[in-house]
């Protein structure tokens, strides 16, 4: 039987949630070196550290500009050896061992939760065993193995509802994002950056959902209105990523009030936006809700419009005769802004189709 294998977690120092010692490498250490030094400083600990990388995983790191980045973490193995009585940062973090299982479910990042699951022998060939439906029922009834075909009839939903409120979750960070970019609060660049990461977010969570409704033999809607609602939320996080292009490729740094009002309104849609999704596992309980938020998105689609075209013509006015340059590049700004709160609108009518068909 496999010795018991237990892991040193220590608390964040903002969230207080539960993490694995990690920091940015140090100049004149190699990786692994960087790693053991902060797992000195965080928990308190020391000994031997292997040079190879166990594995790696992403979260997402908030800076103090406010951005949320994406940061790929590569995992060494250390083997304790000493644990200090006084460290670094004993009064900012708390440090406790949990068993392999336990560590794995304390922990927010799932690819680290499933580099925990695999790390010792036991747990890795209990990962390795996923049984399925059919495979249960091939154990069961002892029905031949080669029966492949059997799989495609079992009735299956899918998770769809999972995927809707995560990509209404990019949309929301994505909004915030642009809103912290066009407001001028903190750096310019990193705002950027996570509008585009959140955009890649989307396409992955967009893809998932078309092949869900390719192999789903039971679907909660209508296949087209599935693949319409997606595609109309990550047609919103396109825009945002084509908005923070423009201003990234005209050097953009200062934004009109106009241009401000319409990312409030961008951000309130998203939320919006995110309020309905989980609504959508019930509509006939919720259709009353869910059409509230639809027309409230619409009426906001319409009070963009209008900020739209004053923010327009007030740029033509001031320098569609005297800097026709300028004039070009806002025009692009706010096209960009109202092709966003465009895409919300669809999915308002998107969610209506939705209700009227199942409320």
């Amino acid at each position: 039987m496999d010795a018991a294998v237990s892991v040193l977690l220590v608390t964040s120092r903002e969230t207080k949630r539960w993490v694995i010692p990690k920091g940015n490498s140090v100049s004149g250490l190699s990786a692994h070196a960087s790693a053991a030094l902060e797992a000195e400083e965080e928990a308190g600990v020391r000994g031997l550290v292997c040079p190879v990388p166990l594995g790696t995983y992403r979260y997402r790191k908030r800076r103090r500009s406010g951005a949320s980045l994406m940061i790929d973490v590569d995992v060494f193995p250390l083997a304790v050896t000493e644990e200090l009585p006084h460290w670094k940062e004993q009064d900012e973090r708390e440090r406790r061992w949990f068993t392999l299982p336990e560590a794995a479910t304390k922990v927010d990042e799932s690819d680290l939760r499933e580099l925990m699951r695999s790390f010792g022998p036991q747990e890795f060939e209990a990962a390795t065993r996923r049984s399925g439906m059919l495979s249960t029922v091939v154990k069961k009834s002892r029905i031949s193995g080669m029966s492949a075909w059997f799989q495609r009839l079992l009735p299956k939903q899918g998770n769809f509802f999972e995927l809707f409120e995560s990509h209404a979750a990019v949309i929301v960070a994505g909004a915030d994002a642009l809103a912290r970019l066009v407001h001028g609060t903190g750096s310019a660049r990193e705002h950027i950056t996570e509008v585009i990461e959140r955009e890649n977010d989307g396409d992955a969570i967009i893809r998932e959902v078309l092949r869900t409704v390719r192999v789903t033999f039971l679907t909660p809607f209508d296949r087209s209105a599935i693949t319409s609602l997606i595609g109309s939320m990550d047609d919103a996080i396109d825009e945002m990523q084509a908005a923070v292009q423009a201003v990234d490729l005209y050097e953009v740094v200062e934004f009109e009030q106009d241009m401000k009002d319409m990312a409030a309104i961008i951000v309130d849609a998203a939320r919006l936006t995110a309020e309905a999704m989980p609504l959508l596992r019930d509509v006939a309980r919720n259709g009353t809700r869910l059409h509230e938020l639809t027309e409230r998105l619409i009426r906001m689609e319409h009070h963009a419009d209008e900020v739209h075209r004053a923010g327009l013509k007030r740029a033509f006015l001031l320098h569609g005769q005297t800097d026709t340059t300028r004039f070009i590049v806002q025009r692009e700004i706010y096209k960009h802004l109202e092709q966003i709160v465009d895409a919300f609108e669809d999915v308002a009518n998107e969610i209506d189709g939705i209700v009227i068909d199942h409320a």
